[in-house]
């Protein structure tokens, strides 16, 4: 594991906006190798540690897939939590983290995006952000998110399956102002976690679309019919079957 690096700056004018809520200690680096990394690191730290960079050297998404951006065009968080929710379902946090996502950029850059279920926020079935939720075997859970905020945060060849805040919003958004949008959006969704299912549910790119669903050994298709009150994405199959999902990559399919 490489070096975690120690060199970080308080972020006063973002603390001063979030004191009424659980994130107090906010750590900015200019690099480092992965916000998520860092705070899994940090094993006596109080929940509410937030870790942002402006660029990442090791940045990761889910099945250790990496996340790049060119540095300060993406809004690269994690957050430290000890959730209070029985370890079936930890899982939660990261469909909190989407909808708190949501929420930001519509309040901060007045647009609509959606949830592509488990993990990533779309608008147009385009990716905005990305969210990997990480445990570290002893109650803390760590959240990251890489969200888009310039477009040149990934590579022109991608226009066609990603997005950025710029492209979208009806104004121009401040990282900082986009960090507190989301902090202060998830602070309200972890305060009160039984309505995160119904949340992500009424905000679904997914539920209602034909989809494939990659598994580890397999993989489903039919229609995205439902959200289980766990979360889990509940597939009808052609041959008219329920299939529940716990985890894997969803691909929307295009109706001919």
């Amino acid at each position: 594991m490489p070096d975690v690096p120690a060199t970080w700056s308080p972020v006063p004018d973002v603390a001063g906006q979030l004191v009424d809520t659980r994130f107090g200690d906010i750590r900015w680096f200019a690099c480092i190798d992965s916000t998520n990394r860092y705070l899994l690191a940090q094993r006596d730290a109080a929940p509410g540690m937030v870790a942002v960079a402006d660029e990442q050297t090791a940045g990761r998404g889910r099945h250790g897939r990496t996340w790049t951006a060119r540095p300060g065009a993406a809004l690269l968080v994690s957050v430290l939590l000890r959730p209070q929710l029985p370890a079936d379902q930890m899982h939660l946090v990261t469909l909190a983290a989407a909808v708190a996502a949501i929420d930001a950029v519509g309040s901060v850059g007045g647009f609509d995006a959606s949830v592509k279920w488990p993990n990533d926020v779309v608008v147009d079935d385009r990716k905005l952000a990305g969210i990997l939720a990480e445990g570290d075997g002893a109650g803390a859970v760590v959240v990251g998110m890489g969200m888009n905020v310039r477009a040149d945060a990934f590579a022109a060849q991608l226009s066609e399956l990603a997005t950025a805040v710029d492209l979208l919003a009806d104004r121009p958004v401040d990282r900082s102002e986009l960090l507190v949008a989301w902090l202060r959006a998830l602070d309200a969704q972890l305060d009160d976690m039984s309505g995160v299912v119904a949340a992500a549910g009424a905000r679904s790119a997914t539920l209602g679309r034909r989809v494939r669903v990659e598994l580890a050994r397999d993989q489903v298709s039919g229609t995205a019919s439902r959200l289980t009150d766990d979360g889990f994405l509940v597939i009808q199959t052609d041959d008219g079957s329920e299939q529940i999902v716990t985890a894997g990559d969803v691909i929307h399919l295009r109706t001919a």
